[in-house]
Parts: C-alpha cells; structure tokens; sequence
C-alpha cells in the first residue's frame, strides 16, 4: 500500500484487524472473529480492485467500510467512521499549520514545533519535517564520534535518530532547535557568578542575555550583594540590595523574550542568612518577576532552628557581622505563608546538595537551573535527555533490558552533546569540558504507571519507580565508565570524591538529574517528569480555535474496554477527572488519578524514591487544591527536609491568575470546559515549565 508521503510499503493485515477490533469494541460489539474476517475482506477486494497496483491509505480505509458493512456490521462501521474523520480533522489542522508531520505527533506538538523548533529557509519558510529534525539532531551530535572512531558517525547518526523518532529518549530542547545551526548551544542551562560589584553583576547580565537569546536558562545566587542601605564606599551612598538587580534581570528578560528562541526562564537563589532576606521572600507579592523562579538557600542548622524554637541570625555578606537575630520559626511562616500565596520561594537544602558536590575542591554549591533539578558551579552547563519511561512497556510490564540499552545510547549521546556544543560565552567551555557534567532523566512516568493499572498514590507505584530509577543510575554509572575506557575520564576526575571513594574512572562528573521536561514531553505525547497527570481531558487554544484533547491513553482503554461516550468525554472535560464518575471501572479510576486528587505525602513520596538515585537533583511540584493553608505549606517543607530531597516546591491551584490549566468549577453552567495553554503537557499547573 501507499502511505500518504508516497512510501510504499507492505499491506499488514494485523493493523487491519486491529482496527475493526477497536471499532467493534466501541461499538459493543466486541466479536474476536471480526478482526481477521475484516482483514481477509479487505486484502480479497484491494486484490480484485488493485491486483498488483499499491492501493493508498484512503483505499485501505474505503474498505474496511465496505467489508463492516457488507458482513452486516452497521454499528461498527459507523464508529470506523467516526474514528477516520477525527483524524482527518487532525491532519487538516496540521496542514494549515504549514507542517510536514512523518512523526504523527499530536497538535499541541506540531504548533510548538512550528512556532520555535523547525528550521526554516531564508524567505522563512519551514524547511523541515518533524522526523527530518530528529535526523538534523542526531547528525550533529554523532559528529563528535569522529574523534574517536573516524568514520563512525553515520552509524551513530542512524541509532541516535531512531531513538529520537520513536521518541524514546528527547534532549532538551535548546539541542533540539540549536543543533546544526549557527547558535550552536545545545545545554539546556548555565548558572552564572554574581559578586558584589557592578562589574560583576552587568557582566552576568550581558552572559545572560546571550544565553537566553539562543535559548538557555540561568541560575543565580545573589546572596553575595551587599544588602539594601548598605555603605558604597566608592560613592559614599548606599546600597539598593539584591532584590532591586533581580528586578533588572527580569526586565533584560522581558525584552529578549521578544526575540530569543523561546520564553527565558531564570533561578534565583538567595540564603536564608542574608539581611534582605524578608524583602526576597515576599518579591512576588505586588507582582511581576514573570521570569524568574525564587528559591531560599537553607542549612540544617537553620531547619534545625525552626523545629527547636530557636534563634537565626542574619549576616552581611560584605563584611561577615551578624546584623539581626530574629526567630527561626517566624521567618520559616513567612517563607510558607509567601509559597502558600503564589507558589514562591521554593526551598533549596544546601548541606544536602553539597553532600552530593561531586567536586567539593572546587566550592560549594549555592545555586541551581531554573527548575532546580541541577545544582551547579559558577559557569557550570546542564546537558539533560530524558527516556520515555511510556516507551519501555513490553507484554504488559517494564521492559527494562530495553531500558538498559536506552541508557547506554543516551549517555553516549548526552557525552558528545558536549563535544559538538557551542558556547555563547567563552567562560561556559572549559567547565563543561573539565566537569562533564550531564543529566539523564525521565518522563511519562505517570503514562507508564497508568498502563500498567498501579496507581500514582500508591505503595506499587513508588516501589516500581525506585526501581526504574535505581536501574537508570546503575546503567548510567556503567556507560560512563565504558565511555572513561575509551575516551578518558573527565579531566577534573583525580579532583573529585570519586578517587577517593573507591569509584573507578567515569567520563563524567554528573550522570542523572529528573528535569520537568515540559516541551519534550509535549513533543513525545507523554506526561511531564515524574509529575502526574494534572487533567485526562481539556482544551488548547490552537489556530484560534478551541481544540478538544483527551488523554490518549484513557480514550484507548476507555475505547477498548467499551465504556467510552460522547457524554463522558464531555463531562471529564468538564472536570479533567475521572475519580467520581461511576461510568469508569474502578481500577481505571484508580489508575488515572490526577495531581490535585494526590494527598501531598504521595508527592513527596514518589520525589524522595527518585532522589536516592539521583546524582544531580529532582524538579517536583507539590500540587495542592485552592483550599490548602499554610499550615500545609509548612508541613510539607518540613517532611521534605526529613525526607533528604535537595529542594522542594509547592504550587495551591489558583494561586496566580495566569496559571496555564483552569479547571471548570463545581458550580459551572453545563459546557464549561477545562481550559489549557497551547504548550502546556502536564505538572505543575502555575507556568509552562521551557526547560
């Protein structure tokens, strides 16, 4: 048969039979004879219509009508038909968005896609497919083999661009739309120095705008400025504090967001100890700061100080004096009361993050990536990749040898985005290449429980998570290894813990992070990170039009199992939930449980299980309904410093007014809709996670 792009390929009964066995279900008519009568109808009539000419896809499709019908099956047909003019629908929308689509992504996807990822020619027309920028992808990074085995690229183009197109492994997405052009930059994030001087600070601001202009992300700690009313010697004036300049960088932000390669998104980290502290805490209240997350930077000693009652002293940072005593508990109830408000500070545990340091001698870590899932050195780079957990599903359960391999080529690839990046700012270069640092991650995992029937908020759930994630690390640390064999170790290696600690060599200094994935988990039709899914049903805004989406997973069971509805797709849109519908077979309802159906310890739970294994850091959003309180806020970031994560952050619904998912509300008129923003995959509710 013809496909649509002209390919002839070879007629595949069982993709026939599968298809009348999907029709026949929904219909309620479900006949395990049908399939293969259909199958052997149809290939009888493309014989005698066709003989040795290929039929095309519409041929196939005007068939499997003809033969539903004609075997008496009327029902049947009628939902064959349904079925072809919603994906006709879905390929007309994608030609007027000018896409070539080999992948069949979904439409969220492709509009992304169009709008920042696929290259285009000079008079700005898109000059590539969405497989074709796989293939673009994967040929620029396999360049890099050729200084270890010349003549190797093309071989390791082929199996990078296969895992690529099967979406089983994505890099972030600066790889994604940089790679083989002039920008050039393929890390997904860079934390840049802040020091306490103007120097400084407009230096970090012009490495910023470079970076966020070919699409990278920044972290920063301003803990070291002199806080506000401070003395300026050199002037004879005072200080404005550290919250003013993140002022500034929010506004350079703003304007480069107009046109940089996508929305910049920023860190900043400031410690609990420094004397503007309070000012930082509460930066968001009268709004802006739109591109930046905040974090405070907290030790043991002060979380120790909260549960105990006990003083906290703040000290400048110019000249080391303590220059306030004030509770610990009071100014931890301003945090919680600021993050229960709108979802700002988050909370990052230094001592915790420094225990993992793999290059102690180098210094402490004081800051993080935007999302917080990599703490990093001053010009310090994230590469990130994440495997498709959704992907690896086989006979019904993890098929984790095939997982093991996914590692194996995605660190590999990961290792030589390295070698084949370019660096907007020269500082960038020479720590990413002494350090090596990069982080393989995951996202669908809660497609991957949902298929499997294991609840999110469940023991199962974490026990199988723990599991895959330890399996990652694991295989990981080996493909490293196998890489130090070939190529060497990364250079600060002799500098770092792992001599020490009786690990042999490793390319790289840093091998897993979990990032939020929110694009790439758009592109791969899967669920964000480890999050869980935020609605099973809703609308997004695309081509002016409202386009009704469906968690693609629950209408396949729903279909398969034969209590899909026009009615219950409207009423789950309604609500983007299924828990309270009768209609849903109970394990279903189980196994597709939303994020604010998630009571807050789950959440915390399936993060912890992930950081055991984790070298880098874990972006985890702790969602909560409009009707927490702070008292939450502050239970929750207490049980994660007990629970040894690097950092946590809560989000309650509503709490901003532009946050990307609005459900309809209980008291709504029939028809009222969740509503979505064109990029948004899943997770946390308050933005669209770029990175």
């Amino acid at each position: 048969m013809r496909r649509r792009n002209g390919v002839v390929v070879p007629f595949d009964p069982a993709r026939i039979e599968g298809a009348a066995s999907r029709a026949a279900r929904e219909a309620s008519r479900p006949d395990p004879a049908l399939g293969p009568a259909v199958a052997a109808a149809v290939g009888a009539g493309l014989v005698a219509r066709f003989g040795s000419r290929p039929p095309g896809v519409e041929d196939v499709q005007d068939a499997v009508e003809h033969a539903l019908m004609t075997l008496g099956f009327p029902e049947v047909a009628r939902a064959y038909v349904v079925y072809r003019h919603r994906h006709a629908e879905l390929r007309r929308a994608k030609e007027l968005l000018g896409v070539r689509d080999d992948l069949k992504l979904g439409l969220g996807a492709v509009a992304v896609l169009k709008e920042r990822y696929l290259l285009r020619d000079e008079r700005g027309k898109l000059a590539e497919s969405t497989g074709e920028m796989m293939d673009r992808v994967a040929a620029c990074v396999a360049e890099a083999e050729e200084a270890w085995c010349p003549g190797s690229a093309p071989r390791w183009a082929e199996a990078f661009a296969g895992a690529l197109r099967r979406l089983e492994f994505l890099p972030n997405s600066p790889t994604l739309m940089n790679a083989g052009t002039s920008l050039g930059l393929l890390s997904g994030c860079v934390v840049l120095p802040l020091e306490d001087s103007l120097v400084s600070i407009f230096q970090a601001l012009g490495h910023a705008a470079l970076l966020h202009q070919a699409g990278g992300g920044t972290g920063y700690s301003f803990s070291h400025l002199r806080p506000r009313g401070d003395v300026v010697a050199s002037t004879g004036g005072t200080a404005s504090g550290p919250v003013s300049f993140l002022s500034v960088f929010d506004t350079a932000a703003g304007v480069l967001a107009q046109g940089g390669r996508r929305r910049g998104a920023s860190m900043a980290v400031l410690d609990v100890s420094h004397p503007d502290i309070a000012e930082f805490i509460e930066a968001k209240r009268a709004g802006g700061l739109q591109y930046f997350n905040l974090s405070v930077a907290v030790t043991g000693r002060f979380m120790r100080a909260v549960t105990q009652g006990a003083q906290h002293r703040l000290v400048s940072p110019r000249t080391g004096r303590v220059v306030a005593r004030l509770p610990a508990a009071e100014l931890f109830e301003r945090i919680c009361e600021a993050a229960w408000r709108g979802g700002d500070p988050g909370l990052l545990f230094t001592d915790r993050i420094n225990r993992g340091n793999p290059l102690p001698s180098l210094g402490r870590i004081e800051a993080t990536n935007p999302c917080g899932e990599v703490p990093l050195l001053p010009y310090e780079s994230c590469n990130l990749g994440s495997l498709n957990l959704a992907r690896f599903v086989t006979g019904g359960q993890v098929d984790f040898g095939r997982l093991r391999a996914g590692v194996h080529l995605a660190v590999r690839f990961l290792d030589d985005v390295i070698d084949v990046s370019r660096y907007p700012v020269p500082a960038l270069e020479g720590p990413a290449r002494a350090a090596r640092k990069v982080g393989l991650g995951v996202m669908g995992l809660a497609e991957l429980l949902a298929t499997l029937g294991i609840p999110y908020d469940s023991p199962a759930a974490v026990r199988l998570a723990g599991r895959a994630f330890r399996v990652i690390a694991e295989e990981a640390h080996r493909a490293s290894a196998g890489l130090a064999a070939q190529r060497g170790p990364f250079p600060l290696y002799e500098q770092s813990i792992y001599p020490g600690r009786g690990v042999g060599p490793l390319r790289n200094a840093q091998l897993t992070s979990i990032a939020p994935t929110g694009t790439i988990s758009l592109i791969a039709g899967t669920t964000s990170g480890i999050e869980p899914m935020f609605a099973l049903a809703y609308v997004r805004h695309i081509l002016g039009r409202q386009i009704p989406e469906t968690n693609p997973l629950f209408e396949r069971i729903a279909r398969d199992r034969g209590f899909f509805s026009d009615e219950l797709m409207a009423e789950i849109a309604r609500t983007g939930t299924v828990r309270q519908l009768p209609a849903v077979p109970a394990d279903v309802r189980a196994s597709f449980v939303t994020a604010l159906e998630i009571a807050p310890e789950w959440h915390l739970r399936m993060q912890a299980a992930a950081q055991r294994h984790v070298d880098a850091a874990v972006a985890k959003t702790v969602n909560l309904p409009a009707h927490a309180t702070p008292a939450d806020v502050r239970a929750i970031y207490l049980a994660a410093w007990r629970a040894g994560v690097k950092g946590i952050t809560v989000y309650r619904y509503g709490a901003r007014p532009g946050q990307v998912l609005t459900l309809a509300s209980p008291e709504a008129a029939p028809g009222a809709i969740v509503a979505i923003h064109d990029a948004y995959s899943g997770g946390c509710g308050a933005h669209v996670c770029e990175f």
